[in-house]
């Protein structure tokens, strides 16, 4: 019986049999199955496919609100999938997902939150919203790459004893980068305690579902887990889920958070596409993995005869660092090893010879790999790379270098770790709310001049969108010339006046 619900889409089959049946609607949307098109011959062959599932709540469709039908049950079916104990379809992506676990355990304007330092900008907005007081966890850092991961035990453990009423420990899982290390011991220290572990898994929707993949968050033990579907397995760009377990967390303000933060009028095609990349993954197993890892593993293999180009992998059991065990196949994190080219340049020369990565920081460039990727895919990247060395003459010119391009001690500019000035392993409770500075608070100086000054904007290098800082934080010495790499470098970051980031705004003395 389960094997065949397997083969069952419940939802996007409600959906094909309307758009079959070819009513006349006179319900929103106002396309009315995509007739509004008609006579832009580039709209229809664009849109009308997707116009003719794109319905509201009527008789058949349910309601994501008040699911008691197909949504209910395409539901069911992805928390039997991903191993949760219930499952909710988010139209709104991750952020949606963060937003509404923060308010379901922080329901009291001063709560506290054990929250690592290198989260999403949702996290913070979601710390906002519920006038949360954050207790801020130094991630632990690699110490080949630079590049950062999830607190230490003991740093989690101190937590938790400074901070007895704690409402709960949020990490991010993993990184940007594919990167992590085990959850489990986490999520016992957490339990030990009473509280849940809330785990940010966006960019680990495909964990656990096939043997060469990390564990999941949910098999590690976490209570709450947000996983943006979209970004590595198959649903359309928005869709995610939220997956809970055990009883730590309130599921009835849960469902009344989500209620309050998703539109009242879901896309129906972005369910759709949640219930059928579910479907996709129980009708083939773990084959659905082979064609991504595949290339993957090709791609490794052809960097691996490219010395001017290195692959950030775990330092191994000699290397004997805990921050970094876990890599995802299916993101590979590529540097210049000679380091004539930054990260940024190297995307940009990527991106000219039709290969366009996910990100870029001034050392790394991140690939991130997919079901659909091809070998033909990885064979293009791989000439792309080969053109690119031979071009500057340096197809083995990085022998013997050091395997990364700068000194350890020193941070991405989108890795947002702990240096010592700037934050201890485990900050004092940072107050967040929503109430705006007074315009007579604020002042606007040069970022050369903003040394010891409390930022009054939050800075957003984006992606993957982890703040830099927010409004209140001590711009550090390390910040400051973080703020003018990014400067220097053409960034994108989000929340700022001015984009160009000559200046900042902070708070007057």
């Amino acid at each position: 019986m389960e094997e065949e619900s397997n083969h069952v889409a419940p939802l996007y089959e409600a959906l094909r049999r309307y758009r079959e049946k070819k009513d006349a609607s006179f319900h929103v949307p106002g396309h009315k199955n995509g007739q509004a098109l008609c006579g832009d011959e580039r709209a229809i062959h664009d849109l009308a496919r997707v116009m003719e599932i794109d319905v509201t709540e009527i008789t058949g469709t349910d309601d994501l609100h008040h699911p008691e039908g197909v949504i209910r049950e395409a539901q069911e079916l992805a928390a039997a999938q991903f191993g949760a104990e219930e499952t909710f379809f988010l139209v709104g992506g991750s952020t949606a997902g963060n937003l509404a676990l923060i308010l379901s355990v922080c329901t009291t304007p001063g709560d506290v939150l054990l929250v690592q330092r290198n989260v999403h900008k949702s996290v913070i907005h979601g710390l906002m919203l519920a006038g949360a007081h954050a207790v801020f966890l130094a991630p632990q850092q690699d110490a080949g790459s630079g590049l950062a991961t999830i607190p230490s035990g003991a740093a989690v453990r101190e937590a938790l004893r400074r901070y007895p009423g704690a409402k709960g420990l949020l990490l991010t899982h993993p990184s940007y980068y594919g990167m992590g290390s085990p959850l489990r011991p986490l999520a016992e220290l957490c339990h030990a305690h009473g509280v849940p572990l809330l785990v940010d898994e966006a960019h680990g929707a495909h964990f656990g579902q096939h043997p060469a993949l990390p564990e999941s968050a949910l098999a590690a033990g976490a209570d709450g887990v947000v996983q943006s579907t979209h970004k590595m397995l198959a649903a359309l760009t928005m869709g995610a889920m939220l997956h809970v377990q055990g009883g730590l967390l309130d599921r009835a303000l849960l469902r009344q958070r989500l209620a309050m933060l998703q539109s009242s009028s879901p896309s129906y095609p972005i369910m759709a596409s949640l219930d059928l990349s579910r479907s996709l993954l129980g009708t083939q197993g773990p084959a659905f993995f082979e064609g991504g890892l595949a290339a993957a593993a090709h791609l490794r293999r052809g960097l691996a005869k490219l010395p001017r180009f290195g692959v950030v992998a775990p330092p191994g059991a000699s290397g004997g660092a805990a921050a970094y065990t876990i890599q995802d196949p299916l993101k590979l994190v590529i540097f210049d090893a000679s380091a004539a080219l930054t990260g940024y340049e190297l995307h940009e020369r990527l991106e000219a010879e039709g290969c366009v990565p996910e990100m870029s920081d001034d050392r790394y460039v991140v690939l991130a790999l997919g079901p659909g990727t091809s070998m033909e895919d990885a064979e293009r990247l791989l000439q792309a790379l080969v053109r690119i060395a031979d071009e500057a003459g340096q197809l083995g010119n990085a022998v013997g270098r050091s395997p990364y391009p700068v000194p350890a001690d020193e941070l991405s500019t989108w890795n947002i770790a702990a240096d010592e000035d700037r934050l201890s392993v485990v900050s004092e409770p940072v107050p967040f709310g929503l109430t705006p500075l007074n315009p007579a608070e604020i002042e606007v100086i040069s970022i050369q001049d903003s040394l010891g000054r409390q930022a009054a904007e939050m800075i957003i290098p984006y992606p993957p969108g982890i703040p830099l800082l927010y409004p209140g934080e001590t711009i550090t010495e390390a910040v400051r010339q973080q703020l003018l790499t990014l400067r220097d470098s053409g960034a994108k970051c989000q929340g700022l006046a001015d984009p160009r980031l000559r200046t900042i705004q902070v708070k007057k003395r």
